[in-house]
Formats: C-alpha cells, sequence, structure tokens
C-alpha cells in the first residue's frame, strides 16, 4: 500500500461468520492426544506439609518421607499462623490453583496453624499436634487444640507427634 492510498477496512461481522470448530469436530486423533494430555501425571506436590517453627521440622520430617516412599509428591513450608497470618491465609487460598490437595499442618503448644489454614481452604487438612519443651502434659495442649475445631471448620487429627500417620491418612484421601 503506498502512502497515498487509504486502509482498507474490514466489516467485523464478517469474521463472526466464519464457524468455530468445537470438540466433537475434532479429528478421533486430536481427541485422543487431549485426552492422553489431561492424563499426564505433572510435576506438581498433591500434598502441602505446614509446621509452624524450624524445630518442628525433625517431627515432620516422617511426613515427608512417607510420601516420597509412596511416590507422592509434597512441598514443605514454614508459616505462623501467630506470626505471620496473613501468608498463611494466602498460601491456604492459593493452594487448591496449585496442585495441592491435601494439607498437613503440625503444630505445638496452642496448634492454631492447622485450624487456620482450614478456615482459608476447602482442601482436607489433617493437624499434626507437637510436643515441645514447654507443651503440656506430653502434647496435650496441642492435641486438645486441633482435634476441638469449631463446627464447620473440619480438622482432622493424628497422634501427638504422628506426622508418618497424616501422611498415610494423606495417601488415602488421594487414593479416594
Amino acid at each position: 500500500m503506498s502512502a497515498d492510498e487509504e486502509p482498507r477496512l474490514v466489516p467485523v461481522d464478517t469474521a463472526a461468520e466464519e464457524p468455530v470448530p468445537s470438540l466433537a469436530d475434532e479429528p478421533a486423533s486430536l481427541a485422543a492426544t487431549r485426552a492422553e494430555i489431561q492424563e499426564l501425571d505433572v510435576d506438581e506436590p498433591q500434598v502441602a506439609i505446614l509446621m509452624g517453627s524450624k524445630s518442628d521440622l525433625p517431627a515432620m520430617e516422617k511426613a515427608e518421607t512417607e510420601l516420597t516412599e509412596r511416590g507422592i509428591r509434597s512441598e514443605t513450608r514454614v508459616m505462623s499462623a501467630h506470626r505471620e497470618p496473613d501468608v498463611v491465609a494466602d498460601y491456604a487460598k492459593n493452594a487448591k490453583l496449585r496442585g495441592i490437595r491435601v494439607i498437613i499442618a503440625g503444630a505445638g503448644l496452642s496448634a492454631a496453624l492447622p485450624g487456620v489454614v482450614a478456615a482459608h481452604t476447602e482442601l482436607p487438612v489433617i493437624g499434626v499436634p507437637l510436643t515441645s519443651r514447654t507443651s503440656v502434659a506430653g502434647g496435650l495442649d496441642a492435641l486438645l487444640s486441633i482435634a476441638q475445631m469449631p463446627p464447620g471448620v473440619p480438622v482432622a487429627c493424628v497422634g501427638v507427634d504422628n506426622a508418618r500417620n497424616a501422611a498415610v491418612l494423606a495417601a488415602r484421601i488421594l487414593a479416594a
């Protein structure tokens, strides 16, 4: 087109006249490929392992070990419901979008982490009550904090310091 010529306008509605292909119009091979792609196993973690403090890592490592042995991908994060409530809330709200299907949350003392996570997600949350040097009655404080959640905020609860059982339960939830 020369500088003297005006651009030719094409009416917008002519594009609308062209048929839009639907999935039903796909050739069988393309439909089969699409189905195979949807069934591909991706590298996203399926289980999140959360803990309120780095000092909880020795107890919570048992969950990661059990999941790894079962071939289930996980990610481990340290975040405190008391010191970083916004971080915990954001993580819980976005976990499902990132492919997480179950959350294991370990905490001692008041053990708020599992409940706070459960308040911000619809994913299953498994609480692991943890002992510490200031625990009451060998972790009874954390056990009761996790087990006594209010209606509408369910948290499954395993035994004190039993992160391995939390991983076994997560594996069963994933298989259901």
